[in-house]
């Protein structure tokens, strides 16, 4: 029956593996914009949560990738370009958290940032070797395994922060992680704008950029 549809079953069994595995890594990154937004809260964060602005923006490209499977390519362009909208409206709320905490102060908790640097950087290892081995098939799968790898080194540059408010007792070096992960996500939604109007007026085939 998918046959005469134009479906083969082939390709039904990939496009359900294809979705089991977007939806693993969706829930992964959707769990860990909450606790970091929460931990970076309480903690006078704004590296967490510029982190967990990075972990909502990748959960978005997931939410699009797994909208996009088996769909026609206006579907995904329009997802898309929804979805670069949210991401540069949140960059820009989390600068100017960023410019605030500066203007006003901010005391951020190294230990707080520490663990829960560490413990996003675990999801996102989870979620690259998950990702590793459809790293060469489908657009939306090599693009989401992009995120993950870009996301382990944001992960990093937390940590390292993290170690330098603990280490200089000061809350520069969290407000620098902050800018620099927002400026990357607000560069990523950019071309993501950029490339779903591109599909729409039929100059690309597909949206590739999603990690910048």
């Amino acid at each position: 029956m998918a046959e005469c549809c134009g479906i083969s079953s082939e390709q039904q069994q990939l496009d359900k593996k294809q979705r089991q595995l977007l939806w693993t890594v969706l829930i992964l990154n959707a769990i860990m914009f909450v606790v970091e937004f929460v931990a970076g809260w309480i903690a006078e964060s704004s590296g967490l949560i510029a982190d967990s602005l990075d972990m909502l923006a990748d959960a978005l490209v997931y939410s699009v990738s797994l909208y996009a499977v088996g769909k026609a390519l206006r579907y995904k362009a329009n997802a898309a370009l929804l979805n670069g909208i949210l991401q540069l409206s949140l960059a820009s709320l989390v600068i100017i958290d960023v410019i605030k905490r500066y203007v006003v102060g901010s005391n951020p908790d190294a230990d707080t940032m520490l663990s829960i640097a560490t413990l996003a950087l675990v999801v996102n290892i989870a979620c690259f070797l998950l990702l590793y081995s459809s790293r060469n098939g489908d657009i939306n799968i090599r693009a989401s395994w992009i995120c993950s790898r870009n996301d382990m080194l944001m992960n990093t540059g937390v940590i390292f922060s993290a170690l330098l408010v603990g280490s200089q007792q000061q809350a520069w070096p969290d407000l620098l992680i902050a800018l620099v992960i927002a400026l990357f996500v607000a560069h990523s939604a950019v071309r993501i704008i950029g490339d779903a109007r591109k599909v729409k007026r039929g100059e690309l085939t597909d949206i590739s950029s999603c990690c910048g």
